[in-house]
């Protein structure tokens, strides 16, 4: 009988690190922008991840004037900084390239890599003056085929969140990107996300389709979910993280805080320990039971 061997998934190198089968796990803390546009609390949470042993820490960056929709910019918001149009909001919690030059400093002094979802072609270019190892495409993205252009023509590895997409519009994407040093994210973009939409076999689907390395990008409460995907084969796995939850802004709340984000690293790195190689042995644990129970030898 002829067998067709089904061919091997390559892993993608992002700086010192290797996501792929078999390899340790990728964690990533999301800040994005639940530092309020406050430095030293985006410190505070690149401590939160180094101290939870993650391997990065991932911001969103913006150009205000291209990428908030025109029928948004003029809406009044109610911030803790009085009241502002929600242009005004987002030029508030942007950091300048000063101070993305600090902490991407400041990350990796903790051993971290810290990068960005950029939003607009401006911002692509605003990333990599500034020496980021990889780019984050948000799930909101995924159809922006300019930026995704911008994106691959940096050569860096591309970390491609699937949310709110169907399966064509991923196709597109891919196409445009390609699948050299591509990872991407089974994600599904409702805030919290309640377990019935989590779909987490798309992890399998994703990974059989493009044979790429795939993770997992979660907004879910708790740590389940996430960790069922670890169990499904994803290669990293991002949560947004906070200070604490009910802190000002429109992600905190579906954030991890820092003992439960150290909580899913530590169960994280045990899942990846208890996975095994799936070669069925008898392991030195079982020798005792099997000579005090086994009654018939084979």
């Amino acid at each position: 009988m002829s067998i067709t061997a089904i061919p091997a998934i390559a892993p993608v190198a992002i700086g010192d690190a290797v996501l792929g089968t078999n390899r340790s796990v990728y964690v990533i803390g999301e800040i994005g922008i639940n530092h309020n546009g406050d430095l030293q609390i985006a410190k505070q949470l690149i401590d939160v991840a180094a101290a939870a042993g993650a391997n990065a820490v991932k911001f969103q960056k913006r150009t205000p004037e291209i990428s908030t929709p025109m029928d948004m910019r003029s809406k009044i918001r109610s911030t803790p900084w009085g009241e502002m149009t929600y242009l005004d909001y987002r030029y508030r919690v942007e950091f300048d390239a000063a101070q993305y030059r600090d902490l991407i400093r400041y990350a990796a002094n903790l051993g971290l890599h810290a990068f960005a979802s950029p939003w607009d072609v401006p911002s692509v270019h605003f990333m990599e003056e500034q020496g980021v190892v990889t780019h984050k495409v948000a799930s909101a993205s995924v159809t922006d085929l300019e930026l995704l252009r911008a994106l691959a023509e940096t050569r860096k590895p591309i970390i491609l969140s699937t949310g709110m997409s169907t399966i064509e519009q991923i196709d597109a994407a891919v196409e445009t990107l390609g699948t050299n040093n591509l990872v991407l994210m089974h994600a599904t973009s409702t805030y919290p996300l309640p377990p019935e939409e989590a779909n987490l076999r798309t992890i399998e689907t994703l990974r059989e389709r493009y044979r790429v390395p795939v993770g997992y990008s979660g907004h879910e409460r708790g740590l389940q979910i996430s960790l069922a995907a670890v169990a499904l084969g994803a290669v990293t796995v991002e949560r947004h993280i906070t200070l604490d939850r009910t802190m000002w802004g429109s992600d905190q709340a579906s954030s991890l805080e820092p003992k439960g984000f150290e909580a899913l690293i530590r169960d994280i790195r045990i899942l990846e320990t208890a996975m095994g190689d799936g070669v069925k042995r008898v392991f030195p644990g079982e020798l005792a039971p099997l000579s005090r129970l086994r009654r018939v030898d084979a």
